[in-house]
């Protein structure tokens, strides 16, 4: 990759230093963030499956376990598992321990979740495959989630993300 262009006179260097900073703050920062935002995001989602009412997947995300364990866990079973299991996840994300297990956890977690627009896709798309509906927007939007915690996980084992240097 070639080198940015360096900016001439006093404001260009400012500009450059500028830009140095918060690349470097953003480098140092971001992970954390990527990893509270997730833990949030579980532990959110979680806690509402302990209230069925209050939580829109619950029927659809129910009604996936049953048919994914051929019925031998029953919805309401399964809400409990899920709720208890988001929130584990969010726990885990939020306090930064056992980080393996917890992204283990959230790999299993999320291969369920995209599993209805393979069962469901009546309710998953309006037009399969090129038009989801709410619930399968819902769906589609835990790619990010994905990619967010395969992002954490690169740094479980001490990995970080380093800011390029504009200029050697």
């Amino acid at each position: 990759m070639a080198d940015l262009p360096v900016r001439e006179g006093r404001l260009g260097g400012l500009i450059d230093q500028l830009d140095t900073r918060i690349i470097k703050t953003l480098a140092q920062i971001g992970i954390p963030v990527l990893r509270i935002g997730l833990g949030l995001v579980f532990l959110w989602f979680g806690f509402l499956k302990f209230f069925p009412d209050l939580s829109p997947a619950t029927d659809l995300a129910t009604r996936t376990m049953e048919r994914l364990t051929f019925g031998v866990i029953a919805p309401d079973v399964a809400l409990v598992i899920l709720a208890v299991w988001e929130t584990v996840i969010g726990l885990g994300l939020l306090s930064a321990r056992f980080l393996r297990v917890t992204l283990l956890l959230l790999v299993v977690q999320m291969a369920g979740t995209l599993t209805p627009l393979g069962l469901f896709p009546e309710e998953t798309f309006t037009t399969f495959p090129v038009a989801p509906t709410l619930e399968g927007q819902y769906i589609i939007k835990n790619i990010v989630l994905i990619g967010a915690a395969m992002v954490v996980g690169a740094t479980v084992r001490g990995g970080r993300l380093e800011p390029m240097p504009l200029c050697e």
